[in-house]
């Protein structure tokens, strides 16, 4: 009896070599949340971009688009999770702080509780800061 080749083709239309690689499913690059701070009357709306194949997410970029000083503020660095942290630097137009570190604990319905400071304090304000959408 004669043996027949076998040709594995990934996701992607690429020959490969193994069965295992020919069903990898593809990973998607970035996703994209939206959260919202609130501090009684304040309130700042965050659009981030995140890793989706890590927990906790990684924040790899975004904007506070509004509700604070200076706005729109770059997100620059931080994670989702059980725990949160997003950092961000003015880069609107003010007298305002410089840089604002937003730290937290996850809280039922889906939200994080904490506090959060400016030009290197994270533990001025308290706040809660609200999950609005996700989409990849």
């Amino acid at each position: 009896m004669t043996e027949l080749a076998v040709q594995y083709i990934n996701p992607w239309g690429t020959t490969v070599e193994t069965r295992d690689a020919a069903t990898a499913t593809p990973q998607a690059g970035q996703a994209y949340a939206t959260v919202e701070l609130r501090n009684g009357v304040v309130s700042f709306v965050i659009e981030l971009t995140l890793d989706p194949n890590t927990y906790p997410f990684m924040i790899t970029g975004g904007t506070i688009v509004s509700g604070i000083c200076g706005a729109p503020w770059n997100v620059t660095t931080g994670y989702l999770g059980a725990t949160m942290l997003i950092e961000a630097t003015r880069h609107g137009q003010g007298n305002c702080a410089n840089k604002i570190t937003v730290v937290g604990e996850q809280i039922s319905p889906p939200a994080w509780r904490g506090t959060y400071g400016f030009d290197g304090q994270s533990s001025t304000f308290r706040h809660t800061t609200l999950f609005r959408t996700w989409h990849t």
